[in-house]
């Protein structure tokens, strides 16, 4: 799995002063030739392109490269960017009508990066590469790709026994390690007592609706007891009909509906 790059540089040809250790040296073009950048112009030896996908005490915030331009030597720098780092000997010195010029951003930031860097001829075409410029005779390539970054991972929730009671399982499973643990004593006696509750009100899902309501007489029966009155005497005077009597009080025959609907309609002479 390829890495985005974390820097660019410049780093002497010589052997003895090359590429810092993290560094890899961009000898060679696309096309085999050498990529030495400087030779010819009164300097021996020359400088290559250096790259590095490594996080280390100079970048110890994991930034990564988000942009690569080339500007001209009148150009001021745009905000955001530096100069490429420069690991050179004292006899070897860049050039300054073109300067190579790199955007870091941090990677929690950066949706897209610059994966790898590229030299070839001026004429050449590198597919799914980006050209970024002409610098000393050749031209400079990047690929950009997306930033994979890892989901998020989802905490995990403490679930009580009530909600797991209100899952797909099977009534009465409770996990072993879950199951309440009793204290041993005399076992209860089926029998309520006067002061005990046909429901379980330790937890909320066995109160009842009716828990802590007072029961009480409505005033006019109160009234009533109060002289003496048997209350079940209030209710001797009413009388339950039964189907065959409510039939009987709201017989109807339909009789006019009848007649009228038989009435044959007037013809016409």
């Amino acid at each position: 799995m390829s890495l985005p790059l974390t820097g660019l540089g410049w780093s002497s040809a010589a052997a003895a002063h090359g590429a810092p250790a993290g560094w890899t040296p961009i000898t060679s073009t696309v096309e085999g030739a050498s990529a030495n950048f400087g030779k010819g112009f009164a300097q021996k030896s020359g400088y290559f392109l250096c790259s590095t996908s490594a996080i280390n005490s100079e970048n110890p915030t994991g930034d990564v490269l988000y942009d690569v331009i080339i500007l001209s030597e009148k150009t001021p720098l745009p905000y955001g960017y530096t100069y490429a780092k420069e690991f050179l000997d004292p006899k070897t010195s860049l050039s300054k009508k073109k300067r190579l010029c790199v955007k870091l951003i941090p990677l929690t930031a950066a949706e897209t990066a610059v994966f790898d860097i590229l030299l070839s001829s001026k004429n050449k075409v590198i597919p799914n590469y980006m050209r970024i410029g002409e610098m000393s005779g050749f031209a400079l390539w990047c690929k950009k790709e997306h930033i994979l970054k890892p989901k998020p991972l989802p905490k995990p929730r403490k679930v009580s026994l009530e909600m797991k009671r209100l899952s797909l399982e099977p009534d009465g499973v409770v996990p072993p390690s879950e199951k309440p643990v009793v204290p041993p004593g005399p076992k209860r006696q089926p029998t309520l007592k006067r002061h005990e509750s046909i429901y379980d009100t330790s937890n909320v899902y066995g109160i009842s609706a009716m828990d802590g309501v007072p029961f009480t007489l409505h005033p006019k029966f109160e009234s009533s007891i109060s002289k003496g009155t048997n209350a079940y005497s209030l209710f001797k005077s009413l009388h339950i009909k039964s189907l065959a009597d409510i039939e009987k009080e709201y017989n109807y025959g339909f009789v006019v509906e009848r007649t009228a609907a038989a009435r044959l309609p007037p013809s016409i002479s």
